[in-house]
């Protein structure tokens, strides 16, 4: 995927939704902030088929509400609207399962119903958005690379494997373990840039 064509929310790609008959544009924004949107309500304690629900009802507003958004990064981030939009649903979502609790007996999700919005975390999101960018950089990347030095990158790196056993598995030397893994470890960080770089244009 070219550079011009990475699946970020840039103001072009904002442009695009506006119009509303580009679903190339839609499935890219769904394919950037679905999995955040979603990640964010796992970890403020919906489960899986609520989180899902969420999900849809706030790609729903934004598909209502995106012909009306005016865009200007003076005003704030795209990303920032999107947030206030979803953490707003989490809490309304809570705040019915207090007034109606669902019977779940998990105290870590009772003390989350216990959450005042204001605490409903912006960390937790951009953590969630980090790691959606991590894995569309590993998407993009992982072509680039012969498939022994792209499993000796994800055995050590993502799996923990040590390299001794990550050297044995793939005929390899430890060195050229340590040295594919780094070679992964830089591109990726580099595509990570890019993509934040391009969001920001």
């Amino acid at each position: 995927m070219a550079v011009d064509d990475s699946p970020l929310t840039r103001a072009s790609l904002l442009v695009q939704l506006r119009e509303g008959e580009n679903s190339d544009a839609w499935h890219e924004f769904v394919r950037l902030y679905g999995p955040v949107v979603y990640g964010f309500a796992r970890k403020r304690g919906l489960q899986d088929a609520d989180a899902a629900d969420l999900m849809q009802d706030v790609l729903r507003s934004v598909s209502s509400a995106i012909g009306r958004l005016d865009y200007d990064r003076k005003q704030g981030t795209f990303r920032g609207w999107l947030f206030t939009i979803t953490r707003n649903k989490v809490f309304n979502f809570l705040s019915a399962r207090r007034i109606r609790p669902q019977g779940s007996g998990d105290t870590a999700t009772n003390r989350l119903l216990e959450t005042h919005p204001e605490s409903v975390g912006a960390e937790t999101w951009e953590t969630e958005y980090q790691r959606r960018l991590a894995a569309l950089a590993m998407e993009l990347v992982q072509p680039e690379f012969q498939q022994n030095t792209w499993r000796a990158f994800w055995l050590t790196a993502v799996e923990g494997q040590s390299a001794g056993d990550v050297a044995q598995q793939l005929s390899l030397s430890a060195g050229a373990v340590y040295v594919a893994k780094s070679r992964v470890l830089a591109r990726l960080k580099q595509e990570v840039e890019n993509l934040r770089r391009q969001e920001e244009n």
